[in-house]
């Protein structure tokens, strides 16, 4: 009997232990399990964050190397610039570079325009040119400006000029003016360097710009007059007060999607904001030749969107479609408008308003607001830009040629893949 329950008994412990064991195993192989998934998550987070790692850490490397290659020159800079010590022993001399803002102006009626174009005469070209071989900048800086911040305040279009231009890069602190002009044709001349803050961009701390267009008169003669020769043609001041009221519907912050090419009316950026628009009193040329200037100030301007808001002026005035015409052009509609001639087209002014209040009385700083080299634009507009857009016109009459066509407009909605331009034909845009 009690060999039976001895017997039983060690049964029981038996199974207890079975269980426990089977208990324990359950348990461990939950936490085995758990430190598995953490293990994985953590591998997977190092898949992540590593390369995002290597590659900061990289882009940082990079950055620092580049920084301290233009800081001292470049290395071929170095190079060809040993100094030698007193004691004899070689050395380079280290150039140090801080950003800066060259203040620039150029006639660009030989040039297709301002940005650089492979195999085409361009302001940029003839500039970085002329700063190599002053050695402003090194060949790298020649090759790829953008590594020195090379920056335009407006991208001109072809045969636009400018009489203040402004491009941002980094320079050595002394740097020679007139010998960089002697190496300049005479179409283009630096009037500054000025020392700005090392953030600075010429476009993106650009407020405002303020183009002009200059043109003879009888572009404003009624379409069904008989043509007239250039010579001794006055506009009336009827007709002035007509072109003041239509430009003042530019004002404003306007859908412009017709004024430019391939942008869409629902496109954020097709919104613009025009301060100005304004037409100067007539002036004559030669005692026979008549001109006007019409000055707009804005936000920023798309390509061709000048020369489209002038070409629709035109044909309002001219009497070849309404001032209802401007409005339906800021609807959602394309509108077949035309393009005026790129001639008359200068860059007046880039101004930095914010950056001036925020760093123009610092003491470090100055404004930038170009008074300083008032006469010396003044001087160089007068001999270079105006007389050469007024002898053009006067000699190839394009603007002329553009208004006895602008009836060849229709004027009214029309599909975009199907218009045809039947003016210029210049891919540039006027920034």
């Amino acid at each position: 009997m009690f060999k039976i329950l001895r017997r039983t008994l060690s049964i029981i412990n038996a199974e207890q232990n079975i269980v426990r064991c089977e208990s324990f195993e359950e348990k461990l192989f939950k936490k085995m399990k758990e430190i598995a998934k953490e293990r994985e998550e953590a591998l997977k987070k190092a898949d992540f964050e590593l390369p995002r790692f290597l590659k900061r850490e990289g882009d940082e490397a990079k950055f620092r190397r580049k920084r301290r290659t233009w800081a001292e020159g470049g290395k071929k800079d170095l190079e060809k610039k040993p100094k030698t010590e007193d004691d004899g022993t070689v050395s380079f001399e280290r150039i140090k570079r801080k950003k800066s803002l060259v203040v620039l102006g150029y006639s660009g009626v030989n040039y297709y325009g301002m940005q650089r174009n492979p195999g085409c005469p361009t302001i940029e070209e003839e500039l970085l040119t002329a700063m190599k071989k002053c050695e402003w900048i090194t060949q790298e800086g020649y090759d790829q400006p953008q590594w020195i911040g090379f920056q335009r305040a407006a991208r001109t279009d072809k045969g636009v000029s400018a009489c203040i231009q402004c491009v941002s890069l980094k320079l050595p602190d002394n740097v020679d003016v007139d010998a960089l002009n002697a190496s300049l044709p005479d179409q283009i001349k630096v009037f500054a360097v000025k020392r700005v803050t090392k953030g600075f961009n010429s476009k993106e701390n650009c407020d405002f710009r303020t183009y002009s267009y200059t043109l003879p008169t009888i572009a404003f003669q009624q379409h069904d007059t008989p043509v007239l020769d250039m010579e001794g043609f006055r506009v009336s001041p009827e007709k002035m007060d007509e072109v003041t009221s239509v430009l003042k519907l530019y004002e404003g912050t306007k859908n412009y999607h017709n004024f430019t090419a391939k942008k869409a009316a629902f496109d954020p950026s097709a919104r613009r904001y025009m301060v100005s628009a304004e037409i100067s009193p007539p002036f004559i040329v030669r005692d026979v030749y008549e001109f006007a200037t019409i000055k707009i100030k804005g936000q920023s301007f798309m390509l061709h969107q000048i020369r489209k808001m002038i070409g629709l002026m035109l044909a309002i005035v001219r009497g070849l479609t309404p001032k209802e015409t401007v409005t339906k052009a800021f609807q959602q509609e394309k509108i077949d408008l035309p393009t005026a001639p790129g001639l008359g087209l200068v860059l007046n002014q880039p101004h930095y308003d914010r950056y001036n209040k925020r760093y123009g009385d610092d003491g470090i700083h100055e404004k930038l607001l170009f008074e300083d080299i008032k006469e010396k634009v003044e001087e160089f507009a007068e001999k270079n830009i105006l007389p050469t857009i007024i002898d053009t016109e006067i000699s190839q009459k394009s603007m002329l040629e553009f208004v006895v066509n602008l009836h060849k407009h229709t004027y009214e909605p029309r599909e975009e893949d199907k218009a045809t331009e039947l003016n210029n034909k210049d891919d540039d845009g006027d920034e």
